[in-house]
């Protein structure tokens, strides 16, 4: 036992990090590679050990016995030897089915690919062959322990075989596609010089690696603000092929094509939008999923997804990956052969198809913690701050007959929010602000009182742009937002975001609205979310309060009572209302 040491490991597979031990910051470098974070209070951080992390560790070199050292350096007591023997079980099981080249015939002047999928065990092979996932998919052939696979269902057999918790270790050497002469600029168009951070290149260079077998594709996960584009523009930089970038909405197309004109070497005749207003396909295309997954109807085909196969691709970028549709999911299966990237501020889902990103995109190759770059400089300080107020008694009897749809969006529009939202705009008239919510009715009426321009899904491109350039340029303090505002929509000086209304407690949510204000300036930023108390929505924000939680963040709760004394200032933080933290 070594009592100065920061690490408790539990038979139950979590661990328990002080973070006021000597080596305790040593000890959460060392656990980033391997272990999840749930949850990171003023004093113990919880991580988890999950077989999905301990394949990421394993897809980038990072074995269990690698795992097995970190956790006996750091353990304050004995680490429980069922957990290493799990670790090592699970963690052994990324490699021991690998998938690696075939060969090819004709039929009828058709050539057809196969691979092949060799398992490094009887274990593995029995299992796989009495699977249902192997009937269809998967033909047994003269090699020992060797199943044969069509080229074509090389992702699909990847998805159902991590269902059966055997990752498979994909060996195919990718397709070059296209060549593209692309280069970054020393100094961007605006005149400021281009500085790639260490971070930045050092997540580019995981994702390609040597460009041999097993590299060339992944997951990066890097904070709102950290320059995933950057990132993604490195990669192309490295890669030199012709890219497919999909993205979130128009005015994140509208924004890459921008970074993309201001800081590399291509020009408008380089890149194309790919959109409900422009269909055109060129060296670079930047597309919507909204438009990709549009069909005529429910049944038919996705007219759209023939873009993925337009031009000989070498590198396909998901924006924002974490928010890949399910029909997506379809075409990314097909793709196996092409570099491909996901950015994403959080691998969260709600509906848990991370194990797909994994499969289908690829495994996590780089991560840094938010509140490392905080510490760091490279995103804003920020401070959480939720808001409990009363529902009014004319809503009660409303409240206590709706079901429960009804009842989160009766919380979620409690009238008393909008006078609190003005009273916090009033308190703080340097800062830009986004206030943003759920329920347009709700935000209409915010937007009236306030005198703020509003944005929402009906918005036309054109004047949604143009309000987007005003905020940037100071002529918009106080922007009214819908969901739509979540996703990769880059307005660096927001410093202060006011949430009054959320989808059923999505951390997935949360992690974008907060990286709205998290661009790097030099005042604090601040998040507020008003919440309805002794209702279903402070049940859902207790879920949000999890992701902010798991960041590092201290996430601070206030009960509104009164109007008249109202003060962010104090330690402890009093909204005036009872002044008391909760």
């Amino acid at each position: 036992m070594q009592f100065d040491n920061p690490l408790i490991v539990q038979g139950d597979r979590t661990l328990l990090l002080d973070v006021h031990a000597p080596l305790a910051n040593e000890c959460r470098d060392a656990l980033i590679p391997f272990a999840e974070l749930e949850r990171s209070p003023e004093h113990l951080h919880t991580y988890r050990l999950t077989p999905l992390s301990l394949w990421n560790a394993a897809s980038a070199g990072f074995t269990s016995d690698d795992a097995v050292k970190v956790l006996t350096r750091y353990a304050r007591y004995d680490v429980p030897s069922s957990v290493v023997a799990w670790m090592r079980e699970v963690a052994n099981r990324f490699g021991a089915v690998r998938m690696i080249p075939g060969y090819e015939i004709e039929v009828n002047g058709v050539k057809e690919q196969y691979l092949y999928l060799v398992c490094e065990s009887d274990f593995a092979y029995k299992e796989i062959s009495r699977s249902k996932y192997s009937k269809d998919l998967l033909s047994q052939c003269d090699k020992p322990k060797t199943f044969v696979l069509k080229l074509t269902d090389r992702g699909t057999v990847k998805q159902n075989l991590l269902k059966l918790s055997w990752p498979v270790k994909d060996e195919v050497q990718l397709s070059d596609g296209e060549p593209l002469d692309f280069k970054l600029r020393e100094t961007t168009l605006k005149g400021a010089p281009l500085n790639i951070r260490d971070y930045q290149k050092n997540a580019a260079r995981a994702l390609v690696g040597d460009k041999g077998p097993g590299t060339g594709f992944g997951t990066i996960v890097l904070p709102c603000g950290a320059g995933k584009t950057i990132v993604g523009m490195t990669v192309m930089d490295m890669l030199k092929t012709s890219t497919l970038i999909i993205t979130t909405n128009i005015s994140a197309v509208h924004q890459w094509i921008d970074e993309l004109l201001d800081k590399s070497e291509l020009t408008e005749e380089d890149i194309a939008e790919y959109s409900g207003e422009s269909k055109t396909i060129k060296p670079v295309t930047i597309a919507t999923y909204q438009v990709l997954t549009w069909r005529p109807d429910k049944e038919g085909p996705y007219p759209h997804f023939s873009i993925f196969h337009e031009r000989p691709w070498g590198l396909i970028i998901y924006d924002e990956v974490h928010m890949l549709p399910a029909p997506v999911f379809r075409v990314v299966a097909d793709l196996q052969a092409v570099r491909r990237v996901g950015l994403t501020a959080t691998l969260v889902r709600e509906d848990g198809c991370e194990g797909y990103v994994f499969s289908l995109v690829g495994p996590k190759r780089y991560d840094v913690p938010w509140k490392e770059l905080e510490h760091s400089g490279w995103i804003a300080e920020a401070e959480c701050i939720e808001v409990r107020l009363d529902l009014p008694e004319s809503s009660e009897l409303e409240y206590l007959g709706a079901e429960a749809r009804g009842k989160h969006r009766i919380a979620s529009e409690n009238p008393d929010k909008m006078k609190i939202t003005q009273e916090i705009i009033e308190r703080y008239p340097e800062d830009k602000i986004l206030v943003i919510g759920q329920y347009i009715d709700q935000l209409e009426k915010i937007a009236r009182l306030l005198g703020a321009p509003i944005i929402t899904g009906k918005t036309p491109n054109a004047e949604r742009d143009d309000i987007y350039g005003k905020f940037r340029n100071g002529e918009i303090r106080v922007l009214v937002v819908s969901k739509v505002a979540n996703f990769a929509i880059d307005l660096p000086d927001a410093s202060l975001a006011i949430q009054v209304s959320g989808t059923f407690g999505s951390r997935q949510e949360e992690a974008q609205r907060l990286g709205r204000i998290l661009r790097p300036k030099e005042r604090k930023a601040r998040f507020f979310t008003l919440i309805s108390r002794k209702t279903v929505e402070e049940e859902f924000g207790s879920n949000r309060q999890k992701f902010l939680a798991e960041q590092g963040y201290a996430y601070r709760i206030i009960r509104y009572t009164e109007p008249d004394d109202l003060d962010f200032e104090d330690e402890p933080l009093s909204i005036g209302f009872s002044g008391d933290l909760i």
